[in-house]
């Protein structure tokens, strides 16, 4: 090697030791950009991955965020986020006498009907209407459509919850209002009879009977029977009318009156407030037993007033289209307490487009953890309603623009109230069969706990 001098190396290494630095310091930095690259484009790749997936199964909507003008209006969108599985619903096969057999008591055919075979609900059933959930019920599970509420299986191990398809509210109508009849025991045969076969069946008794739905729709439906179907989760739409031995809100689910006049479909108005000539309006029975007989005291309250329509009527044919008729043209309408807290007038008044005004101090309503009754209908005690003059004089001075809100709102939930057949998503008995669902949580942790619990409601004993 030859001989360098110090001098000389010392020149080199100050010129060659910053170029290397240099170089080192270019490529670090080179590297550091491609990492912090490749690391920036692994994060969006996830982002998008994770907004890709959050949008196909629901959870994010970039309409509102980018293009908040697309967004469905608050009345079109659904009331709650559904759980997009169907309730699994196996439905027994009964014999046409326990349901569609009342239409036609002629008839010996006891096949069970189909779809095929689903007869119309009789056009001339006069106010038995109002108390035919369960035949709305059964025929959603014979229809077979998509995007609804509840499916009906054929095996059922697979089902959630299992349907007595008995018109038990019909039968109370059909077969004798007064217990003398001697048509009564026809009443009380089938009640007997849906029992036993109940009783053999392998899934009543798995559970007691807590995951099977029923439909007591009228206040004397099952009347004979009706302490036996305790454990069931039974379809009621007052719990006004029985105690808590017998009807809970843990267990049953409330449902609308069916609607006894038609739709008002066509209410398109520019000012349907001055359209509205009538401020409140009022047609039916008035003297009523129980909590009733307020109608009577509400009567005299209400009497005198060029605007208000409190009119004495029996439910005939001509009678409910004159109903419909003053519905239509009131921008209030009362709802007072009937034999029971509720009525049908209430659900009448809904599809009408009618605000009602609810007087009651017991009242359960349908829907309720979905819809809020507030934002479309007024409500008095009995207290307020009978001082003379409060009710009017708090209708007269409803701001105009507040009642067009109402209007407005109930316009748009009044869909929730429609039975018909064939069913559409969301409509009364698909709001119905989502009550059910919720209600199951709690049958299973009754059903799990009574599987396990050595002394059966040791919380409910005096310690």
């Amino acid at each position: 090697m030859p001989n360098i001098p110090l001098r000389l190396l010392t020149k080199i290494h100050g010129i060659v030791t910053p170029t290397l630095q240099r170089d080192s310091a270019t490529l670090t930095a080179r590297s550091t950009k491609m990492y912090a690259k490749r690391a920036a484009l692994s994060l969006a790749f996830v982002i998008v991955l994770v907004i890709f997936f959050s949008i196909s199964i629901g959870t994010v909507d970039l309409r509102s965020y980018f293009f908040p003008l697309l967004q469905s209006p608050a009345a079109a969108r659904p009331l709650c986020a559904t759980n997009p599985v169907p309730l699994r619903v196996f439905m027994y096969d009964l014999p046409r006498r326990f349901n569609v057999g009342m239409f036609n008591r002629r008839s010996t055919d006891q096949t069970p009907v189909t779809s095929l075979t689903w007869p119309p609900w009789p056009k001339k059933s006069g106010l038995k209407r109002q108390h035919s959930v369960e035949y709305w019920m059964m025929g959603s599970l014979l229809y077979d459509g998509d995007g609804r509420e509840v499916v009906r299986v054929s095996d059922p191990e697979m089902a959630e919850a299992f349907f007595v398809p008995f018109f038990s509210s019909l039968s109370f109508n059909t077969h004798g209002h007064n217990m003398t009849d001697p048509k009564t025991r026809i009443d009380r045969q089938l009640q007997i009879d849906l029992l036993k076969f109940l009783a053999e069946s392998k899934y009543w008794k798995r559970y007691g009977g807590r995951d099977h739905v029923i439909p007591v729709t009228h206040p004397n439906a099952f009347r004979f029977l009706r302490a036996e179907l305790n454990a069931s989760i039974q379809i009621v739409v007052d719990f006004g009318r029985y105690p808590r031995t017998m009807s809970n809100l843990s267990k049953d689910v409330v449902a609308p009156y069916v609607h006894v006049v038609d739709s008002f479909t066509d209410d398109e108005l520019s000012d349907p407030y001055e359209s509205r000539t009538t401020l409140l309006f009022f047609r039916g029975r008035t003297f009523r037993k129980d909590e009733g007989i307020v109608r009577v005291k509400l009567a005299k309250v209400l009497a005198g007033y060029d605007d208000v329509r409190y009119e004495r009527s029996v439910a005939t044919g001509e009678n409910i289209k004159a109903s419909s008729l003053g519905m239509r043209s009131s921008k209030f309408c009362l709802h007072p307490a009937g034999d029971t807290p509720s009525s049908c007038r209430l659900f009448d008044a809904i599809v009408s487009h009618c605000v009602p005004v609810i007087v009651s101090d017991q009242i359960e309503l349908p829907f309720e953890d979905e819809i809020d009754y507030s934002e479309f209908s007024l409500f008095f005690s009995f207290k307020e309603a009978l001082e003379p003059g409060y009710m009017v004089n708090q209708l007269r001075n409803f701001p105009k623009d507040k009642w067009v809100e109402m209007w407005r709102r109930i316009k748009a939930i009044s869909r929730h109230f429609e039975f018909q057949y064939p069913p559409k998503k969301e409509d009364a008995v698909d709001m119905l069969w989502r009550q059910v669902k919720h209600k199951l949580p709690r049958v299973k942790l009754g059903v799990h706990r009574s599987q396990r619990l050595k002394i059966p409601d040791w919380w409910k004993r005096k310690r």
